[in-house]
């Protein structure tokens, strides 16, 4: 489905956008529908389940070096390749990012966190925007990458992420070396194509034995001696550019999806500053439409497994045996780092004393309660929020807020279209979760 958000719509006419309401929430109920039929992905316990028993049915259950899930066309047995023998290794850089920056022309260098956080796990130089060595600080030697070297992360705090990789699927011709904390391997013996290899070592499978040999306490560490260790899957060629083709699409669907989500929650924000930016309605104090207090608080060893959501300073925080407030509620976090967010809970829950409720029960004929929860989202409660050690929210300030409110029926529509954008947002999460879901289960399934 496409989406055409025209720029002409930047300055919006809450009152006469019924029409745009509407096809937004059209268009969000296609897309929650459409999500139910194209990635309808069911649980690890049910995957794993399914592929078992009509293996044993068919007596098809895999024997060998071969993996549990593969295209029906290949037979063969993989050659179970020890990562020492398929891989030569390259010296790296050490520089820091103090040595890096953006937008020249100089070499590109590759930093161990940028591995961990932003690159995807193929990395196209067309898309993936890497810094450049600062004049004066080029390394006398280095290796130049070329398309199908592979680069690990040697280091992380979390043994899941030492030895994530990344492979070069497309350099267009530019220079990038390997930089702080990296490994870079390279098939000189080519056994493997473009585009598998980076896949091969995302698997499970690889990353069970990484984790059996990683070192460390507090910073786990491996390096290029420890592949000797290690064993990776190698299939035909045929094969592994159908497995690397198949992946890489699901990344590019993850990479669009990012960009929707992206994309509306930059709308809905757009939006919600339109709200107090406006002009037109009564100047009323926060005081004077709602009731503001903190409830009762629970520690978090009261906490159960299944009863009534409970909301604490970061949202939902678990479930409890009983609720303290039967409709939803608009609160803001009033201790803590995420002092000042704000949530808007679902009816029957409990709210714990870490969360101011703005409760406007009492004055639904003034106010529309998901309009407020709108407005509030958009405050920048900086002003406000007190406190050296800690971050906190107090009672008085919030009741002398100043709100802008128009007639209930300009709420109730301008909320309309802000729900309705927020529930594109959730179904767009939702889809998103399911794209990232299907490409680990593959990865757990299709490699040995």
């Amino acid at each position: 489905m496409t989406t055409k958000i025209n720029n002409e719509h930047n300055k919006l006419n809450f009152s006469s956008e019924r029409e745009q309401s509407q096809a937004c929430l059209n268009s969000a109920e296609h897309e929650k529908n459409q999500g139910r039929k194209v990635l309808n992905v069911p649980n690890k316990r049910e995957l794993n389940q399914t592929c078992l028993d009509s293996a044993e049915r068919e007596g098809l259950r895999p024997k060998g070096n071969v993996p549990n899930l593969r295209f029906p066309e290949f037979q063969e047995e993989w050659e179970k390749c020890k990562v020492s023998d398929l891989l030569d290794f390259y010296s790296t850089n050490s520089l820091s990012w103090d040595k890096l920056e953006y937008g020249t022309t100089n070499i590109q260098n590759l930093h161990y966190g940028l591995i961990h956080v932003g690159l995807s796990t193929m990395v196209d130089i067309d898309k993936d925007n890497l810094p450049n060595i600062i004049d004066g600080n080029v390394p006398r030697n280095y290796e130049l990458c070329k398309e199908g070297d592979i680069v690990f992360a040697d280091a992380s705090e979390d043994t899941n992420e030492v030895a994530k990789a990344v492979e070069y699927y497309n350099l267009n011709g530019k220079k990038v070396v390997c930089g702080l904390h990296t490994i870079h391997g390279r098939d000189n013996k080519n056994k493997t194509v473009v585009g598998y290899k980076g896949y091969a070592f995302s698997s499970m499978s690889f990353h069970h034995q990484i984790r059996r040999i990683a070192q460390g306490t507090k910073i786990y560490s491996i390096n290029s001696k420890n592949f000797s260790e290690c064993y990776v899957g190698i299939p035909s060629k045929d094969e592994q550019q159908k497995i690397a083709d198949l992946l890489r699409l699901i990344d590019e669907r993850i990479a669009t999806q990012n960009k929707i989500i992206d994309k509306l929650q930059s709308l809905i924000k757009g939006l919600r500053v339109r709200l107090i930016q406006i002009e037109n309605g009564n100047i009323v104090h926060l005081g004077e439409i709602a009731r503001i207090y903190q409830p009762q608080t629970i520690s978090s060893t009261e906490l159960t497994e299944d009863g009534f959501l409970v909301y604490g300073a970061n949202g939902i925080i678990g479930k409890y045996k009983e609720y303290n407030h039967k409709t939803e509620q608009i609160c803001i976090t009033c201790r803590g780092n995420t002092c000042g967010m704000v949530n808007y809970t679902k009816p029957m829950s409990w709210i714990t004393g870490n969360a101011m409720v703005i409760n406007t029960d009492e004055h639904q004929n003034k106010v529309c309660k998901r309009y407020l929860y709108h407005y509030l989202s958009a405050y920048n409660f900086n002003s406000i929020i007190s406190g050296s050690g800690q971050p906190q929210i107090v009672r008085t300030p919030l009741e002398n807020l100043e709100i802008t409110l128009p007639s209930i029926f300009e709420q109730e529509q301008k909320a309309m279209l802000l729900d309705r954008i927020q529930a594109k947002i959730e179904i767009s999460n939702r889809v998103l979760s399911l794209c990232q879901e299907q490409k680990q289960y593959l990865l757990r399934q299709m490699f040995i």
